[in-house]
């Protein structure tokens, strides 16, 4: 009995963590070429009567080797990646993008900081505003922030920004804490323009995304209209590690909570 315990305990605590089924709208493998001449895929989601769009940029390296609408090489479990219908569900056209064809190996922090990453992103954007006349978010999560702060600056066709468990305290022996000490507050924040939402799980316990760096980012984001911040709650025990998909880290366990803050702000900051 007591072994059995012991290994129904952590699937106890995984189910509790994985959020319910809800009803999944139809999805889509798409590819387009971006301005340098690449493929950029990403699986796109189109509700009927749209309000807004929404880029999603999940964390990691960022390769999920798309198959197929449901099927991928690596990233189910990030939260951005599992979170998908849910975002679909508040009526906002949805694409999860993958890294680009020449970044299949991964996107690191480099590429994610690049002008031609922000080529493949806004291109993304304008192929969503030629599917709908309505606002396109840029929403990352974890590394997946940079990205979407680039975007922000540098990305045609882009109407708002949000940043979820955003790194600000790069590692000591990671090359770039050399040059951006306080990770994505060490852009050029203040020519994001854009409104913008951190998001942030207040018991967030890995290292290089403490919920005290949500402050630092809205202060350096100064021409952001607005720059609000969102604190979380809940989920409790986490299931993995401090900085994995299935912690406080990744919403676990709160995902309708952490959506439902995101697409309440781009409802009442989109034109």
């Amino acid at each position: 009995m007591a072994l059995f315990r012991r290994l129904a305990a952590p699937l106890v605590a995984l189910l509790l963590a994985t959020p319910a089924p809800l009803h999944a709208q139809e999805a889509d493998l798409v590819s387009i070429e971006t301005p340098r001449g690449v493929k950029q895929p990403f699986i796109l989601i189109e509700p009927e009567q749209p309000v807004a769009a929404v880029i999603l940029i999940p964390g990691g390296h960022g390769a999920l080797g798309l198959k197929s609408p449901s099927e991928m090489e690596w990233g189910e479990r990030s939260f951005l990646v599992r979170a998908r219908q849910k975002f679909a569900a508040h009526k906002l056209i949805v694409a999860l993008v993958d890294a680009p064809e020449d970044r299949q190996d991964g996107m690191d922090s480099a590429f994610r900081m690049s002008n031609a990453h922000a080529g493949d992103i806004g291109a993304v954007a304008g192929h969503l505003k030629q599917l709908a006349d309505v606002p396109v978010w840029i929403v990352g999560t974890s590394t997946g922030t940079w990205s979407a702060a680039w975007s922000a600056i540098a990305a045609d066709h882009v109407d708002g920004l949000v940043l979820t468990s955003t790194i600000t305290k790069p590692r000591s022996h990671w090359k770039l804490a050399q040059t951006h000490s306080d990770g994505v507050g060490s852009l050029p924040l203040e020519e994001v323009t854009l409104p913008t939402l951190i998001l942030a799980h207040a018991d967030d316990t890995c290292d290089i995304t403490p919920p005290s760096g949500a402050e630092m980012l809205r202060s350096r984001l100064k021409n952001a209209k607005p720059a609000d911040v969102t604190l979380l709650r809940g989920q409790d025990p986490p299931p993995s590690e401090p900085c994995e998909a299935l912690s406080r880290h990744g919403f676990a366990g709160i995902e309708d909570k952490a959506v439902d803050a995101i697409a309440h702000f781009i409802e009442a900051n989109s034109k």
